[in-house]
């Protein structure tokens, strides 16, 4: 922006000294022609510097990326959705702000693009109407940064058997054991190391049999673990084999991938310009606008004209510029005020830190699990529930170890430490698999992260058994997420809009039949919305 400025001042002052446009002799210095082209050369800067305002916020597109887009894209390879890098190359800006407010829309148009990009990624999209264009374009920006380009470290080889032990291990045997520490049976880390391979092959198939047969050393481990061990006949000396090559050398962890990003990092992180700085911008702009002015205009002109007005003065003093100047200053106060109060307790991509590293992409993502199984109330009643330390136990009475992929920077070991603070809370000693006795527990204390407003009233059961609406329909992609974070803006205009587009399904409830046979007589339709089941009605959140 600096050598936006110097350019044109540049210009202006060869203009005035060195009548770089025009001679001397020809155009007077104060003349209306030499005050047209210092007045063009400043509109020119006025432009340029709008232009740079609108250029976009790299550094808020960031942000809104995170918030709203991160859950299914990435910007250098796919992940729900495609690759964002370089979009802007390959679709229409004014195409693409169609399909992020509202894809559905676009697609129901009859947008040939539309329906092919549905077409190649049949995981539905979720629209973003309350995104403006300049917050589309803040992302935008964002999108076209510098691509990443990644390097993987040379890892060291793992021979595959290990990695099918590894899965027959979890299949079979991590119910009663585990690698390090003892669950109900005991660790078995290295244990190829202490007893021989073809003796733990013959107690694998059949420990009940080797016993019978008088095997001096099947007893003594029999004797030692009271807990009878299920034979595994079933499994193949290759199963086997994989299962101690495994258990030989445990989890490998892959090496790290190092990532380095290309171009210039100043591109990529680009400071933006808000509301305030570009509202500064064009007061900067409207004083350089004045010095000009200003410096182009002499209370009297060359010896033996007459006095003139000042220009200046005549700018200030102009009723009709006056009165046009209030309308702007009122306006644009009134839209700023607006804007900033409508930004009041909308908590977008709120993601505070939690007190145990808790992933939802482990849980429900990588291992299924339901999210009403730890929600349950979500289907009974108007809260979804955090749910106790005793629903984590269930599963974390035998898995006192992380043995997934690691996310987010964190190691095996600190992981390992998260699950212990489940203990730590409700008192279970792993060693000896049970509940410390007079153990004082205590609670663990989860930020919450979707708050309404109290004068808003919303029930989850109406909406999860009722309407059978997906968790990630307000909630988003969680099984994707390590951390959670709010997905939605959770405002009035965001419920409106699901309300007026969400089709009730008539058919599964009877209690429906009649009330759907008035509407679609009312309506003229054969589907009806929650809009016009009274959806839209103040009372029914706000009472």
């Amino acid at each position: 922006m600096t050598y936006v400025i110097y350019f044109y001042m540049k210009i202006l002052y060869q203009t005035r000294k060195k009548r770089f446009f025009l001679s001397m002799k020809s155009v007077k210095l104060h003349s209306p022609l030499s005050r047209l082209v210092n007045y063009s050369l400043a509109f020119l800067l006025l432009f340029s510097l709008n232009l740079f305002a609108q250029e976009g916020d790299a550094a808020n597109g960031e942000k809104l990326f995170k918030a709203n887009c991160a859950a299914c894209h990435k910007l250098d390879k796919k992940l729900i959705g495609p690759e964002l890098l370089k979009i802007t190359e390959k679709r229409d800006l004014e195409w693409l702000k169609a399909w992020i407010k509202d894809n559905n829309a676009l697609v129901a148009s009859g947008d040939k693009l539309a329906k092919e990009v549905q077409e190649s990624n049949p995981a539905a999209m979720t629209p973003f109407p309350q995104l403006s264009d300049s917050d589309i374009n803040d992302i935008l920006v964002y999108t076209n940064g510098a691509p990443v380009a990644a390097t993987t470290v040379a890892s060291t080889e793992v021979d595959p058997g290990v990695e099918l032990g590894k899965q027959i291990f979890k299949a079979n045997c991590a119910a009663c054991h585990k690698l390090e520490g003892k669950l109900i049976g005991p660790e078995l880390l290295k244990i190829t190391e202490k007893r021989e391979h073809s003796w733990l092959k013959a107690w694998i198939k059949d420990n009940n049999a080797l016993v019978a047969s008088g095997d001096k050393l099947a007893k003594e481990v029999q004797e030692s673990n009271p807990a009878a061990m299920t034979p595994f006949p079933q499994l193949s000396d290759e199963d086997i084999d994989n299962v101690l090559k495994y258990l030989a050398v445990g989890d490998v962890q892959p090496a790290a991938v190092a990532t380095t990003t290309a171009g210039s990092e100043e591109i990529f992180n680009k400071p933006g310009i808000g509301i305030l700085p570009s509202l500064a911008i064009t007061i900067l702009a409207f004083l350089l606008l004045s010095i000009i002015v200003a410096a182009t205009t002499n209370k009297k002109v060359e010896e033996g004209e007459e006095e003139s007005e000042s220009m200046l003065k005549s700018m200030f003093f102009n009723p009709f510029l006056r009165f046009l100047t209030l309308i702007f200053v009122l306006l644009g106060g009134a839209w700023m005020l607006f804007a900033w109060l409508l930004q009041i307790d909308v908590n977008e991509g709120y993601q505070p830190i939690q007190p145990i590293a808790f992933s939802h992409a482990v849980h429900a993502g990588d291992n299924k699990i339901d999210c009403q199984y730890c929600h349950s109330s979500a289907k009974h009643s108007k809260t979804s529930g955090i749910p106790t330390a005793n629903v984590c136990m269930n599963c974390h009475k035998s898995i006192s170890e992380y043995n997934g992929e690691l996310f987010d920077g964190h190691t095996k070991e600190d992981l390992d430490k998260e699950i212990q603070k489940i203990y730590d809370a409700v008192g279970w000693d792993k060693e000896n698999v049970k509940y410390i006795e007079g153990y004082q527990q205590k609670p663990i204390e989860w930020v919450r992260i979707h708050n309404l407003a109290d004068f808003a009233y919303y029930n989850h059961s109406q909406h999860v058994t009722v309407a059978g609406l997906d968790c990630q329909k307000c909630h988003g992609p969680v099984e994707t997420m390590h951390e959670m974070r709010q997905f939605s803006p959770l405002t009035m205009g965001w419920c409106i809009d699901c309300h007026r587009t969400t089709k009730v399904d008539m058919t599964e409830n009877g209690y429906y039949k009649n009330i759907h046979d008035q509407l679609a007589k009312k309506y003229g339709v054969k589907e009806v919305t929650a809009a016009q089941m009274g959806g839209l009605e103040c009372g029914k959140c706000h009472y």
